[in-house]
């Protein structure tokens, strides 16, 4: 049995595969695609992110996907939401496993890490490392220089760079 949030990926990956069905040779279709039109409308749109990620998507939300659509189509087509679909996880999974880090980091649970726990987890991690190299590291991802390291400016560290990489 996965966690929780693990079982939750698994299922959302799994109906994103069930959502789009594939015809050998044809297009792939939505089985929210009610009337066979080859796009799914706003409406559509609704009902698959609600099936996907469990919530209504808001409108501002579907008013930008529409827009990123064809103009001249009344939806958005199948494998642009795939496309879309299969990014909003991969973000949403990538969070998870940040968040999952930084609670493996913070093994008091209070909310934010200490020198200490830096400390702790390099030590586990890469037991010779200089103890200069753990307190540069540590005021490097403390931003505010409050002597606690979020999770927003754990985050922040931990994505450093990954801009120019992609």
């Amino acid at each position: 049995m996965y966690p929780p949030q693990i079982e939750r990926e698994r299922q959302v990956s799994k109906n994103i595969k069930c959502i789009v069905i594939q015809n050998r040779g044809a297009q792939p279709r939505s089985a929210c695609d009610e009337d066979n039109k080859g796009y799914l409308s706003r409406e559509d749109f609704k009902v698959a992110v609600v099936i996907l990620f469990g919530y209504k998507p808001s409108k501002v939300e579907v008013d930008s996907v529409m827009a990123s659509a064809q103009p001249n189509n009344s939806g958005i087509s199948i494998e642009m939401f795939l496309n879309l679909m299969n990014t909003k996880k991969a973000a949403q999974l990538y969070h998870s496993e940040m968040r999952q880090i930084f609670t493996a980091f913070d093994m008091q649970c209070k909310g934010f890490l200490t020198l200490e726990d830096f400390r702790k987890a390099f030590s586990i991690v890469v037991p010779k490392l200089p103890e200069r190299i753990i307190l540069e590291a540590f005021r490097e991802v403390d931003q505010d220089s409050d002597g606690l390291v979020g999770f927003r400016e754990f985050e922040s560290a931990m994505n450093y760079g990954q801009d120019e990489a992609s």
